[in-house]
Formats: structure tokens, sequence, C-alpha cells
């Protein structure tokens, strides 16, 4: 079965996998079992979900990580590897509501909620936050908003528009986060507040991010993904 298959299937049968099998398919897509759980319309346990965490903390640790460079990037999820697990037990997050005609809409929801995010939080990835709430109210995920979408959340744009029925199509280039900017915020799913003050400093001291003194929605970009 292609890989866009896999994902088909797993979103109109996953509920019939057991947890072996929706394991095995988040091994072979190279997906989180937690994002293989949402899209499967399965619960995800609390031990794969971010604890509760300041959301300004959280909006600046986004912020600062989009002035990394690749190497700076690798780099920060090493540092963020390297803490220790300090977040109290989550309670488990109940499967996505199965009754709606288009079921992306809760897919997202549930991809951004696995690593903390809520519209405010989501890194600035040109899109206005009315679009992304719209996105995940249902009422529209157009490919180009997908391909903005993808990076952070360390999918392929590919695959998103499979679950969103979107047909794939070549794209005009334009700078994007990449899957490495979502390597990071995944590396910081288990870790707390304190911990992602910590780590934002750290992004500010590998990129020397400068201070402008007033908030800007993202840097000027690391678009030179060496997988593109």
């Amino acid at each position: 079965m292609t890989r866009a298959g896999i994902l088909r299937d797993l979103l109109d049968n996953g509920r019939d996998h057991d947890a072996p099998r929706l394991a095995e398919l988040a091994r072979v897509l190279g997906l989180p079992v937690a994002d293989v759980l949402v899209v499967g319309g399965h619960p995800v346990p609390g031990q794969l979900l971010p604890p509760d965490r300041e959301k300004k903390v959280l909006r600046e640790f986004t912020y600062r990580v989009t002035y990394c460079d690749h190497p700076q990037l690798a780099a920060l999820c090493a540092f963020l590897d390297g803490m220790p697990d300090e977040r109290p037990p989550a309670e488990a997050r109940p499967a996505r509501d199965l009754a709606g005609v288009d079921p992306f809409p809760g897919v997202l929801r549930g991809l951004m909620s696995n690593r903390g995010f809520g519209v405010l939080e989501f890194p600035f990835v040109g899109l206005s936050r009315s679009t992304i709430a719209g996105m995940l109210g249902g009422a529209w995920h157009q490919l180009s908003q997908l391909q903005e979408v993808a990076g952070p959340l360390g999918w392929r744009p590919g695959d998103l528009a499979v679950l969103a029925g979107e047909p794939v199509r070549a794209l005009e280039h334009r700078p994007t986060f990449c899957h490495h900017v979502g390597a990071v915020f995944l590396a910081a799913v288990p870790r707390t507040s304190e911990q992602l003050v910590r780590a934002a400093r750290e992004a500010d001291r590998l990129s020397s991010r400068e201070d402008h003194g007033a908030w800007q929605p993202a840097s000027v970009g690391i678009y030179d993904c060496p997988d593109a």
C-alpha cells in the first residue's frame, strides 16, 4: 500500500486498528504515535501529551525557534532532549469527534494540541490567526494553507493534503518553515514552562537573535531546507 493509501485507511478505518498496529503504522510513516492516534480516531494517553504550560512562555519559545538555522535547530533539539522529564501526569485526551462530514479540522486540532499549540501559540507562518481558526472550524483547507502549517507540525504537506482530501499539485515555491522546525516543537512536547524558558534563552544564544525592541511575528527566514 502506498503512503497515501496508509494514511487514508488510517483516517477511514483507524478505529479498527489495535495499539500494536497503530504503533507499527507510526514507525512506517515516521510520525509520532500521538499523531497516528489522532488520525485514527483514538484517545491520546496523557504520557504522550505536553503538560499545561504558560501560553505566553510557549508563544515566546516558538517565536525564538524561528530564528535558528538548520545546525542551530539540531543543537536546540539536542538541548531539549537532554532535559529531564519533569512534567506532571496529564489526563488522556478523548478521541476527535467522528461525527463530522469533514474529519480534517478535528485532525488538525489534534495535531496542534499534541504539541500544545492553540491558534495564538502556533508560530507565524504567513497565515492570519483567523485563517488558522477557519481551518480548525472547517471553513477551508486549501493546499497552499496546508503547505504553510505542515512544517511546524513536522508533517509533509502532501500527507496533510491526503487527510484533507485536497488534490496534490505543484505549488509556486515560496518561503515556508520546514519539518526541522517541527522537530524542535516535537522535542519540546515533554517540557514544562520553566524548561521552555531555558530553551528559549538557548535558542537566542544559538541564533544571536537581534532584539528589535518590538514583537515581530517571525524571523526573516530559515527556508533553505537541505531536504527540499
